[in-house]
């Protein structure tokens, strides 16, 4: 059994035995998503966030376990190590209180108390602690013994450094003062004199003399506050009432009145001040920083899993369009697999504007490559190519033979487009184009499948993060890498189309076998069975395992290869099938069929009811996309600029960003406005994801305007 299974069952607050057999299944390195799709007897349905969090915390525990034995070997050399001392730490599961268990042990640099000791002063220090009469007597004998020559003063200031650090070492007294900070702690920033007036620090200006209690401090103000920090523009601190931590100290460690029991009692504030006061709010200052990191990560966890799960339009072809003015607009038309077939740049804007050419060489590409849709980027000059694009339509739908179907035009984000363009990636797929090219191709794949294009970009260059550059990268990453699999792995992919960047994320692949299947769809074709998948380098029967229920193939011999129906039961499928006197493809088209089936009669050992409803499900609809159908959107015609609006104006907007204190909305001015979350409903919202999801169309009221900090405030309270 697993040692921590029933500390990670009582924090998760689920059975041992689901956390057993996941633990288990994680140790044979099975993937989430797999656990998750496939495995459900095993963990008893648990789903992908509880598998994570089960691994994150098995992660965490492990690193404490090292933690314990780093400890227990450095105690041990210094033959210190007893019974009791070495049960604590056995039992102990909150790494600050192994610390804390640790700190008298620690190995340190030479302190004020240290310095002490070695001009053996330790025994005054122990009579002094004791609160006893005869302090005198006790320094006049100590005095001549000792090595160096010293003064009374000297002697009494040695022994309240050695007090001071054994009470900052107290493991009681930092848990007390632990308490008073989670309670009272009061974070502060004042703005640093020198830089107050700097441009720099203009958007700061709220935090210029900002107080607040900790544990009301939002994430995103504490995140704020360490960025103006880590600028130089702020100083940012954590304090308590320092005479209510000085006396509850002393009342910990003060034994009645005398000259004693007043060294104590000064060397209990030293403690406080010089040793006490920095460690804790050093502590905290982690605490609350980390704290505010993993609600920034899952708010942006949470907008890059509804981006990349966002509406596709399919396998259409597409003409897709950079914006831009002097430039002019790059214009590239795509095939429905999102092959690049032609490409061109216009200039119907200023300065240029050669308009009426541009239209007719839009027309032109229309006819000549059946053009079903267009993608225009939110970028520069969106609004004003939106109006040409459309133009362009109408004149095109005078001329187009009757029945065929005009091309809708879309507006697509373009955060990243230009990292992507730049990238290595981008450069092995057109190696002959240059960046504005394979930028406007990424804008026309972003609308026919967001999901396929978006994992060839960091997701923290794609716009639905804040703070993501001040957050701990590594567990960033982590979870973005997490959430890009998700998703992946939810859609599921084509295995003849998807891009080795896709495969990365399949579950069981990486970036090797990703590599080793496109190379061997080049060398041999189109795949026709997802067995052909053992025949590619390096492809072993755990990798098979683990990807091939994910990856789709439209078409194939054999229809469950188009289904997430696993390999593993399609023996299942098939004995349904002839239990029903029919073919599998027949089962599938057959919804009477599969009404009839009594899925009791195939339960077994090793397949439960869990699998067996999924395959049903899977059976209704093979291979169903899980993601919206698209919407088209427009923005209010009359407003395309800042100096457009007005307070009290209504418009249409898409959400761009959600945080945890509202929402940003483009209203089509190139500058996002704030709904804040007081602002969202006539009801308390606890959460902005209660009331919008990214990219949802929303109708906004402009509340105010302000022109210096390029700033809009909107409601949605209409």
């Amino acid at each position: 059994m697993n040692p921590f299974t029933k500390k990670i069952a009582t924090e998760l607050q689920l059975p041992e035995h689901q956390v057993e057999n996941t633990l288990t299944l994680l140790d044979d390195s099975c993937t989430i998503p797999f656990i998750a799709r496939y495995r459900k007897e095993k963990t008893g349905g648990l789903d992908e966030v509880q598998i994570a969090a089960i691994s994150n915390w098995n992660d965490r525990l492990k690193e404490l376990f090292k933690r314990k034995e780093t400890v227990c070997r450095t105690i041990t050399e210094q033959e210190k190590m007893t019974p009791e001392l070495q049960q604590r730490i056995d039992n102990c599961w909150d790494a600050t209180e192994l610390e804390d268990i640790y700190l008298p042990y620690r190995p340190k640099r030479r302190t004020r108390a240290q310095v002490a000791r070695e001009r053996g002063l330790e025994p005054l220090a122990k009579w002094i602690m004791l609160q006893r009469g005869g302090l005198r007597q006790q320094i006049d004998s100590l005095l001549p013994t000792l090595e160096e020559p010293m003064t009374e003063d000297e002697a009494v200031a040695g022994a309240k450094d050695i007090i001071a650090e054994e009470i900052s070492e107290n493991e009681r007294a930092r848990q007390q003062l632990r308490r008073i900070f989670r309670r009272e702690a009061v974070i502060s920033s004042r703005v640093i004199k020198a830089k107050a007036d700097t441009d720099e620090a203009a958007k700061y200006a709220d935090y210029f003399n900002f107080s607040e209690q900790l544990r009301r401090c939002s994430g995103n103000r504490l995140l704020a506050m360490r960025r103006g920090e880590r600028e130089g523009i702020l100083r940012v601190s954590i304090t308590v009432d320092e005479r209510q931590a000085i006396e509850t100290l002393q009342r910990q460690f003060v034994r009645g009145a005398g000259p004693s029991s007043d060294l104590v009692a000064d060397a209990a504030a030293d403690a406080y001040k010089r040793l006490l006061q920095p460690s804790i709010e050093n502590e905290f200052a982690a605490s609350s920083k980390q704290q505010a990191d993993q609600e920034a990560i899952q708010v942006f966890v949470g907008n890059l899993r509804q981006l990349l799960l966002a509406a596709p339009l399919g396998q259409k072809r597409v003409m897709a369009v950079d914006p831009g003015f002097a430039n002019g607009c790059k214009i590239a038309c795509l095939d429905a697999q999102g092959n690049l077939l032609h490409h061109d740049i216009v200039y119907p804007h200023p300065p240029k504007r050669y308009y009426a050419q541009a239209t007719m060489t839009v027309i032109g590409m229309m006819k000549d490559y059946q053009v079903e849709a267009v993608a225009i980027g939110n970028g520069t000059a969106s609004r004003e190519t939106s109006s040409f694009i459309k133009e362009a339509i109408d004149l095109y739908a005078e001329d187009a033979k009757p029945g065929v179907p005009l091309p809708q035009a879309y507006t697509v984000s373009e955060d990243g487009a230009s990292i992507y363009s730049a990238s290595k990636t981008a450069r092995e797929e057109f190696p002959d184009e240059d960046v504005t090219v394979r930028g406007a191709v990424s804008i026309g794949r972003r609308l026919m499948d967001p999901l396929a294009e978006l994992v060839k970009i960091d997701p923290k260059n794609i716009g639905v993060g804040q703070y993501q550059h001040d957050v701990d990268q590594a567990e960033l990453k982590r979870s973005l890498d997490q959430t890009v699999a998700s998703c992946v792995n939810l859609v599921g992919v084509n295995l003849n189309t998807a891009s080795q960047h896709l495969l990365t994320y399949v579950s069981g692949l990486g970036p090797t076998l990703a590599g080793n299947i496109v190379a061997f769809r080049k060398a041999n074709g189109m795949f026709r069975s997802r067995s052909q998948l053992k025949q590619v380098p390096r492809l072993g029967p755990a990798a098979y395992q683990q990807c091939a229920g994910f990856l789709r193939i439209p078409n194939a011999e054999n229809p469950l290869d188009n289904s997430a129906v696993h390999p593993e039961s399609y023996h299942i499928v098939e004995q349904m099938a002839a239990d029903n006197g029919c073919s599998v493809a027949d089962l599938i088209k057959n919804k009477e069929l599969q009404k009839q089936i009594d899925i009791q009669r195939y339960v077994t050992d090793a397949t439960g009811l869990p699998t067996l409803q999924d395959i049903l499900k899977e059976l209704e609809k093979p291979g169903r996309d899980p993601r919206a159908e698209i919407e088209a959107f427009e923005f209010d015609e009359q407003v395309k600029s800042f100096e457009d609006l007005e307070v009290g104006m209504e418009l249409p907007g898409i959400v761009t960003n959600i945080t945890k204190f509202g929402a940003f909305v483009d209203i089509g001015v190139h500058q996002d406005g704030l709904v804040h979350i007081s602002q969202m409903a006539d009801r308390y919202v606890r959460d902005p994801n209660e009331v919008v999801r990214l990219h949802q169309h929303v109708r906004v009221k402009v509340i105010e305007v302000d022109e210096r900090r390029k700033r809009i405030s909107l409601s949605m309270k209409l």
